[in-house]
């Protein structure tokens, strides 16, 4: 898409953006998540809460909303004794499981802030985020009991003797300004960095979520993204605010179709969530199926996209191979893991008659501001994307010159404290959005945030590589590259570097191929020039 010619808002645009940003709702913003979700177990303690086929360690496949309460209050009974107190993290190393959500649960209602940790990382990379977010306690389970070797205290979660003690609620002592959790992503100079999030941020964006979307008592959300992408933070918090039920699909089985559909038929699931790309896989899928087999997914309302640019050719294969067919309807959704999950969404339009999807409007107390220099530009010129709001972090754990950084004074409106997403985005005479790409060098893969700084820095470590660039390139819905372009002295044994990649990045952040120069192409300036990388020789992928 060519850019707009770039001018600042006319006072009348102003006026009309202005509008746009009122989004101002009222929310429960005097409690805390704990205390919600308490009220629900109270008032429906033999309701099914959780359903898991997989994990039979609790002796059953199901734990009621009374059950999964008594249990995570056990634990947090447990974890004061072990010294958590507001505001202190508290790390799970858990797979998809029971385990995970009583974990989760047990953590806030002692009042720590959960941190989730990914089972895949390498070992440097998880004592990294330990040792950075200052954890002394870690969570476990059987399945990941032996993945790391921690220095501080350890409980694992499938251990009998954790559930022996008071299943009380503990009493409060949060306020809605105390920590709820901490998710680290890729960072650009080299080291992943801690997002904090607070309770009141987390309850505004599930009370929108629920004024938008609703669900009760009959509604099934599938968990199926990974705890450690801040996605999962509405998959696991918004049906125990509304009495609804949870169904954890097994551990990687997001990206079987198969398994999803199985899951869906058997459980009735009603609303779920998909990467783009992993969209367009399970689409794909349906392509070809009959009515019948088809008719597995009529349980499901509403699918959630998020993560990565919603394309049209997206929408259009979701409209004709499943909404046309059972009537679920597509919404996209957008936002960085700074801002509390998600800001903006769009109802994708049905049939085939269009030729845009945004990523929408503003949700509840959000504000936006697209933005050059100290001005905002006028409706459909293109500019960084700055939000403001209740669900902005914090900020990054131990990294205050990384936060000031990102989270500053509003350049139009003093007093504000605004985030710089570093998306490049204009307004849409209608109050949407369009997301036009990134400044800088941070792309999704798949919705996993990759900072191709972090990649670069750890090859440019390797013995013998002089200089790095790292760019992906795509060569379908489902099909995206990382390609690492080096210069290096000498003989260069490139599985002992992606060996050596394997034991820092986690395994979606090794780069797909190795391209050998003999010289970085410049820019006048002296920086690498990305536009002029040669096409990689992938028949020879290395």
């Amino acid at each position: 898409m060519e850019a707009p010619s770039q001018r600042p808002a006319t006072e009348a645009e102003l006026r009309q953006i202005e509008r746009f940003n009122d989004t101002v709702v009222p929310f429960p913003d005097s409690v805390t998540l704990v205390e919600l979700i308490e009220a629900q177990a109270a008032r429906n303690s033999a309701r099914i809460a959780v359903r898991c086929d997989h994990d039979a360690q609790f002796g059953s496949s199901t734990l009621s909303y009374g059950e999964l309460n008594a249990r995570a209050n056990q634990l947090a009974h447990r974890l004061r004794a072990c010294g958590v107190q507001p505001g202190q993290v508290v790390a799970l190393l858990v797979e998809r499981s029971f385990a995970m959500i009583v974990g989760v649960l047990g953590i806030l209602k002692a009042g720590g802030a959960y941190l989730p940790l990914s089972t895949e990382n390498p070992p440097e990379r998880t004592e990294y985020t330990l040792r950075d977010g200052g954890v002394a306690v870690l969570l476990v389970h059987q399945n990941t009991a032996e993945k790391f070797k921690f220095w501080g205290s350890t409980l694992n979660l499938d251990d009998a003797e954790l559930y022996r003690g008071s299943n009380a609620n503990p009493a409060h002592v949060n306020t809605p300004t105390d920590l709820a959790y901490v998710i680290y992503t890729s960072g650009s100079t080299g080291r992943p960095k801690g997002v904090m999030i607070e309770h009141r941020a987390v309850v505004n964006r599930l009370h929108w979520m629920q004024r938008a979307y609703g669900i009760g008592a009959d509604d099934v959300i599938l968990q199926k993204t990974p705890y450690h992408f801040d996605v999962s933070v509405w998959e696991l918090f918004w049906w125990a605010l509304e009495g609804a039920q949870v169904c954890l699909l097994p551990p990687k089985a997001e990206r079987h179709p198969l398994i999803i559909v199985d899951t869906i038929k058997r459980h009735k699931v009603t609303v779920l969530h998909f990467v783009p790309s992993m969209l367009s896989v399970f689409v794909d899928y349906l392509d070809g199926k009959s009515d019948a087999a088809i008719s597995g997914l009529n349980s499901v309302r509403r699918v959630f996209a998020s993560g990565e640019a919603l394309s049209v050719g997206h929408v259009r294969k979701f409209n004709e191979l499943w909404g046309a067919r059972t009537g679920a309807r597509l919404t996209n959704l957008y936002g960085p893991t700074e801002a509390t999950v998600d800001v903006s969404y769009f109802d994708c339009p049905l049939g085939s008659e269009f030729d845009t999807i945004p990523i929408g409007k503003p949700i509840d107390n959000t504000r936006f501001y697209i933005v050059r220099g100290a001005e905002q530009v006028g409706i459909g010129q293109d500019g960084e994307l700055l939000i403001a709001g209740v669900g902005l972090a914090r900020g990054y754990l131990n990294n205050p010159t990384l936060t000031n950084e990102r989270f500053t004074d509003n350049p139009v409106k003093a007093g504000e404290r605004v985030y710089r997403t570093g998306d490049i985005a204009r307004w849409l005479a209608d109050g949407n959005v369009e997301y036009l790409g990134r400044e800088d060098h941070q792309v999704k893969i798949r919705g996993l945030r990759i900072e191709l700084g972090e990649i670069e820095s750890r090859i440019r470590e390797y013995p013998g590589v002089i200089e790095c660039v790292a760019i992906t390139r795509k060569y379908s819905e489902s099909v995206i590259l990382i390609i690492a372009y080096l210069v290096a002295r000498g003989e260069l044994a490139v599985e002992d570097l992606r060996q050596y990649l394997a034991r820092h990045l986690p395994d979606y952040m090794v780069p797909n191929h190795f391209e050998r120069l003999a010289e970085m192409p410049l820019t006048a300036s002296g920086k690498a020039d990305r536009k002029a990388l040669p096409e990689p020789n992938l028949k020879n992928r290395s």
